[in-house]
């Protein structure tokens, strides 16, 4: 065998990773608040890149000689404006007008802001800082996560001040904060209760057997009969077993801003991106007008930036593009569904509608991904139009058969409830064959308990 050098001409194809290309698919997968963000960002970075006013976006061409005079009239206008304490040229009514539209989210209160706010009212000043270190070690449920003896040791104070600094927060609203379990908590609400039974103490040490369902047990050691149980029972479901998440918590996102807006309009869907969050971005021509005046550096420096702002512009402009086409071609699958409710929701795969748009899968989920869709039956996430399909030919979804589940379980007679069995066979009855096991799965999902605890006496 003859080794020796050569050269041979090859034909491959590959994908390269471009930065602008990286940009491009990162702009994609980016929420409506996520990408003005983003944009702003973007307007502090690049001098290239400027806001455009559609206001003024039907100008008149204007000569270069004109257009440097009315530079110079602007300027003079903009440090005038200062001078008189403002710097935009329209007058403050007019801003005083605009300022009344602008979308204000009012916060609420976190647990801890409400507790410490209570507590500086009493003015304990005795057990104040004792009572706020307590408030600063409650979960977002309102239990306690230190034992009071760890409390003392490090606040360096006696166990009987930390009781009595735990008393003053037990008995600051919601009721049941500063448990350290859900018998105390449960226990610390039962002063609210009308008329509450004396036997309803000694029944809290039974959640277990509540929980489980042994009703029988619980009667025989209260000595009372199973009515009288369930009547306890329904007593306890009034009650509040984790008051702090009635609170907000710190980073919580208060509202949804939907991506995607699908109107009906005379029987026929509309499509609207909803991108009215974002500035409409626009190329700087002071900047561009430097290509023909400077050389080196400076001319370097203006191509760069100018070639990062149009493909800015080119990328979030196919985002809007890809992201309408994806809506536009899930309303038309999921029609049945906007028109008619869940149990019309049809079996969906990220490669149906890449077949349909004409892109790969890849593009279809990023487009899709932490993106929120309002239709005329509510808002929905994206990935909730993907359902996933159950059966020989794929034709039923598991909200469809949720759905389902939740009906049959609401109209069983609550002394004879269904056995996850006997709905597994009542569903494969209308055309749903699923498991026994996936009934229980699908019914702990939902968060439904099992037979023995849904029955009444």
């Amino acid at each position: 065998m003859r080794l020796g050098y050569g050269l041979n001409l090859e034909q491959t194809q590959k994908l390269v990773m471009t930065p602008e290309l990286r940009q491009a698919i990162a702009i994609l997968q980016l929420s409506a608040l996520e990408l003005s963000t983003f944009v702003d960002d973007q307007l502090l970075e690049n001098p290239l890149l400027e806001v455009q006013d559609d206001s003024v976006s039907d100008e008149r061409e204007e000569t270069p000689e004109n257009t440097d005079s009315r530079l110079e009239v602007e300027w003079q206008d903009y440090f005038r404006g200062q001078d008189e304490g403002y710097i935009h040229s329209e007058r403050p009514a007019e801003r005083a007008e605009k300022s009344q539209f602008e979308p204000f989210v009012a916060a609420a209160p976190t647990l801890q802001e409400h507790l410490l706010l209570q507590l500086h009212v009493q003015k304990s000043a005795a057990s104040l800082p004792l009572a706020e270190y307590i408030i600063g070690n409650l979960d977002n449920n309102g239990y306690l996560t230190l034992s009071t003896q760890e409390i003392a040791r490090e606040r360096g104070a006696a166990p009987a001040e930390v009781e009595s600094a735990l008393q003053v927060v037990q008995s600051l609203d919601p009721p049941g904060v500063g448990a350290r379990s859900l018998r105390e908590c449960l226990l610390l609400q039962l002063p609210f209760l009308n008329d509450c039974p004396p036997e309803m103490p000694k029944f809290l040490e039974h959640l277990e057997d509540l929980a489980a369902g042994r009703m029988q047990r619980i009667a025989a050691d209260l000595g009372i009969s199973l009515a009288g149980v369930q009547e306890l029972a329904d007593l306890v479901r009034r009650l509040d077993p984790k008051p702090g998440l009635r609170f907000s918590t710190a980073g919580d996102v208060r509202f949804v801003v939907p991506d995607v807006v699908v109107e009906e309009i005379e029987g026929e869907y509309i499509i609207l991106v909803n991108d009215i969050s974002v500035p409409r971005l626009g190329i700087n021509q002071v900047y561009r007008r430097a290509l023909n005046q400077e050389d080196g550096e400076v001319r370097k420096f203006v191509e760069q930036k100018l070639n990062a702002a149009a493909w800015l512009i080119r990328s979030i402009e196919q985002r809007r593009l890809t992201l309408y086409k994806v809506a536009n071609a899930v309303v038309k699958r999921q029609e049945e569904f906007l028109r008619h409710g869940i149990q019309h929701l049809r079996p969906l795969t990220l490669k149906d509608i890449a077949d349909e748009v004409g892109v790969h899968e890849s593009t279809v989920s990023r487009a899709t991904a932490n993106k929120y869709v309002q239709t005329p039956r509510g808002i929905f996430e994206f990935k909730f139009f993907f359902a996933t399909g159950i059966g020989h030919e794929q034709s039923l979804t598991t909200e469809s058969i949720k759905r389902t589940l939740r009906t049959l379980i609401l109209g069983e007679d609550s002394k004879e409830p269904y056995s996850d069995q006997k709905l597994a066979d009542l569903l494969t009855e209308r055309g749903m064959k699923i498991s026994r096991r996936t009934v229980a799965k699908y019914r702990d999902g939902m968060h439904i308990p099992a037979a023995s605890a849904r029955r009444r006496y």
